[in-house]
């Protein structure tokens, strides 16, 4: 399995089978809207941050844009330097499209993921227990590797069907945190398409709108408990909002978001 090309068709992938988009048509481009090579695309050892860049257009540096279908329209991501700082904004009008980092493998066992973000308006529809109203201001995924001989057949005729469509392998297996409109925090959300993909619930509803919200997550322990098994290695993360399928519009900020090894308790 070539581990470094498999996160790139993971990120349309996945929003096609979260209800972001129908199957095909996902590609990786440039700040310019060109189509690029995946093999060209470098591996990053950190994610990098949004506060050590200068605000401006364009893909912020290290990041990667994807689209997830040409009938699709873009969320628009730009670097802003808000409340004395630099930040990712994300302005999602009927839109899904997202931004992705692939990473040199590593193990999860005691990384944590460290991120915070913003969300400034409701997506009063949003429900992520239903397909077609399956949006939300803010998500974090995170791909990991692992053993695919150990899935069911119906799995491996799945990750079949995407490799015809992206001509690469998708990752074992995916953690999404989300910003819910109605699920509880800390419920995990399966996919309705496949088991590979888990939705993690880290803040829901609408009542805490403007403030920023900082979260620190255990990668092993939220893998363990979303899938019942260890887990491989991080291999890429990506971040998406998007708003296509409650037809709605919403602003959010994304700030730095970092992976963190901490000593072994």
């Amino acid at each position: 399995m070539h581990l470094n090309r498999a996160f790139f068709p993971l990120v349309f992938l996945v929003a096609a089978l979260t209800g972001c988009a129908g199957f095909g048509g996902g590609s990786i481009q440039d700040e310019y809207g060109q189509a690029v090579n995946m093999d060209q695309v470098p591996t990053q050892e950190d994610l990098p941050r949004f506060s050590n860049q200068t605000a401006r257009e364009g893909m912020p540096g290290g990041w990667h844009f994807y689209r997830i279908a040409p009938n699709k329209k873009n969320t628009v991501y730009r670097l802003e330097n808000y409340q004395g700082r630099t930040v990712l904004s994300a302005n999602s009008k009927t839109s899904a499209s997202g931004l992705a980092v692939k990473l040199k493998p590593r193990a999860a066992q005691n990384l944590w993921l460290k991120w915070e973000w913003k969300a400034t308006s409701p997506i009063a529809a949003a429900d992520n227990t239903e397909r077609i109203h399956d949006d939300a201001p803010l998500r974090i995924l995170v791909a990991f590797d692992g053993n695919k001989s150990k899935l069911t057949l119906k799995e491996k005729m799945t990750f079949e069907m995407a490799n015809l469509i992206s001509g690469q392998e998708l990752p074992y297996a995916t953690l999404m945190y989300i910003w819910s409109g109605k699920s509880p925090i800390n419920a995990v959300l399966d996919n309705p398409h496949t088991s590979r993909i888990k939705m993690i619930v880290v803040d829901s509803g609408w009542d805490r709108l403007g403030q920023w919200h900082v979260h620190q997550r255990d990668l092993a322990a939220d893998y363990q408990s979303a899938y019942g098994e260890v887990p491989g290695e991080v291999i890429g993360i990506a971040l998406l909002t998007d708003t296509d399928n409650t037809k709605s519009e919403t602003k959010a900020f994304y700030g730095d978001i970092e992976l963190i090894r901490k000593p072994q308790k």
